[in-house]
């Protein structure tokens, strides 16, 4: 009997022991809370990622138009006929369209967004030429034109006849230019 007792006192003492050690793991509530912890952290992941994205797009677009500008200009400007007879294929030809952008063997010449991008003498006598991008997402259009440079002429929309700018562009003649995806951009260069 008294080994009975000793057994059940031995017992007693464990299961008072584990009762007090507590419940291991987590409820169903501090799942469903940390569940909704790590949510939040994931859609924040995401908004950034998709801001660094869009920021990368418009400073890619800035960078090959500033090269095409630079590579036209060196290219025609000993010429003395100023732009006349430019064409994007012999552009594509002499190594002034950016390698970034997709050129087929043509000579067309596609942005990252599947737009064409075209460029073609302009002004009166030829004195000026146009560099447009088509297709461009309404972040990186927004973006692009706000960048500066030292542009003639700046037109951006949807339609296939863009709306003219005044230079420098505002946030907000920018935002109305760029009503939403599938917008151009045509740059006028001196």
């Amino acid at each position: 009997m008294q080994q009975t007792m000793k057994l059940a006192s031995r017992f007693g003492t464990r299961a008072a022991r584990v009762s007090r050690q507590g419940q291991r793991g987590a409820s169903l509530l501090e799942a469903i809370a940390y569940l909704g912890i790590a949510a939040i952290v994931v859609i924040g992941a995401v908004a950034l990622l998709n801001g660094a994205f869009s920021s990368a797009g418009s400073n890619a677009v800035m960078e090959q138009v500033n090269a095409i500008q630079t590579g036209v200009k060196k290219l025609y400007m000993a010429s003395g006929n100023g732009y006349t007879g430019i064409a994007t294929p012999a552009l594509v030809t002499a190594g002034v369209i950016p390698s970034d952008l997709a050129a087929d063997a043509d000579g067309n010449v596609t942005d990252n967004w599947g737009g064409a991008v075209t460029v073609a003498a302009g002004g009166v006598t030829g004195s000026q030429f146009t560099i447009s991008f088509a297709n461009l997402p309404k972040t990186v259009c927004i973006s692009a034109l706000t960048s500066g440079g030292s542009w003639a002429a700046i037109a951006a929309g949807t339609s296939a006849k863009p709306t003219a700018l005044k230079l420098p562009p505002s946030l907000t003649d920018a935002e109305a230019a760029c009503p939403g995806d599938g917008n151009t951009i045509t740059w006028t260069s001196n």
